[in-house]
């Protein structure tokens, strides 16, 4: 599951204002490349939507199914915004939805044949009530 923490508005190719929502993963631990110590974080997406302001604004706090997955692409720079660095990056992080076939899982059901058709005395299946 993925909740959405936040939205943001963006401009089109076109020119046209839209509202992506900014989701966020459940927590992981990482360890450091520096200080080969364990820190706590979560990976965060963004992903456009056809909502107005007000929609997104309600949406805060929202659980979706699925995940953020980490996504390698051409390379491209980015600035940390703490300290004005440019670093080079090819991976993203993008929300992918559970698949079909888990969110519709089927589970054989506990339930046995005597649970729904029961013999009455004339010999007779008796539906629990169902004709």
């Amino acid at each position: 599951m993925v909740r959405i923490i936040n939205y943001k508005e963006r401009e089109s190719d076109d020119g046209k204002e839209f509202f992506v929502l900014e989701l966020q993963g459940g927590i992981e631990m990482v360890k450091s490349q520096q200080t080969r110590k364990y820190y706590v974080t979560a990976r965060k997406a963004t992903i456009p939507s056809t909502f107005d302001e007000i929609t997104c604004k309600a949406l805060i706090g929202t659980e979706i199914p699925g995940r953020i997955q980490k996504v390698d692409v051409d390379p491209y720079e980015y600035t940390i915004q703490e300290t004005g660095e440019v670093i080079e990056l090819d991976y993203r992080y993008e929300f992918v939805p559970d698949s079909e076939e888990e969110e519709h899982k089927v589970e054989k059901s506990k339930s046995t044949v005597d649970d729904f058709v029961k013999f009455d005395n004339k010999n007779a299946f008796s539906t629990n009530g169902v004709e």
